[in-house]
């Protein structure tokens, strides 16, 4: 196929189907070959900037892919939480290089290559932990900086040593005690005891104390 046939099937999967990422197999169904044989083809297409490879097996045109959009072909129960998702939302100062997401199924490989700048780590989050957001693709502030917490804590990292958190004062203090009922209490510790440093959240008045 010709190059300007390529450009233009993308363009109309795009204008008609909303559609920006693509199987080998898809691809090679509409080229009318083997995906074997597209291999060659897709590499001089690369090559020559009409298409881009986001990830194994996952092919779009260069320009106008969202990490979002390739996340929902990735795995459409996962969502972007964590250090990835402080950083969208402005709460710390450092670019990540890894983009942390939650997911309730196992993956056969926890990280996918999503160009050279960063790639995907995915985390089976236990029940009570996972919490794909309703309309985004993305955790809450609040959210986000939970499961941040979480899984440092985990690790046996504080995440003050880790990152420069910033802007806490945008953080809603109703929300995020309702968040935190479904986390561990080490974790809500450190989380309140973060917030509370930073934006003056105390300990919820609501919540129970043991003793």
């Amino acid at each position: 196929m010709k190059t300007l046939e390529w450009q233009e099937f993308l363009g109309t999967q795009r204008e008609r189907h909303g559609k920006v990422l693509f199987r080998v197999a898809e691809l090679a169904h509409f080229a009318k070959t083997s995906p074997h044989a597209l291999n060659t083809e897709l590499a001089r297409l690369v090559k020559r900037g009409v298409i881009t490879r986001y990830a194994r097996g996952y092919y779009g045109p260069h320009a106008g892919v969202e990490t979002g959009d390739l996340l929902a072909s990735l795995d459409s129960g996962a969502y972007i939480t964590g250090f990835h998702a402080l950083f969208q939302h402005g709460l710390v100062t450092q670019v990540p290089t890894e983009i942390t997401c939650f997911t309730n199924r196992r993956h056969n490989q926890g990280k996918h290559r999503m160009g050279s700048a960063s790639r995907f780590r995915f985390i089976c989050a236990n029940r009570s932990i996972y919490h794909k957001p309703a309309t985004a693709v993305i955790a809450s502030p609040e959210q986000a900086l939970c499961d941040f917490v979480y899984l440092e804590n985990r690790a046996g990292l504080d995440v003050r040593s880790l990152v420069t958190l910033r802007n806490l004062n945008r953080l809603r203090p109703e929300r995020l005690h309702a968040i935190l009922k479904r986390y561990p209490a080490q974790v809500v510790t450190k989380v309140l005891d973060v917030c509370g440093e930073m934006c003056a959240i105390g300990t919820d008045p609501a919540r129970k104390t043991s003793g």
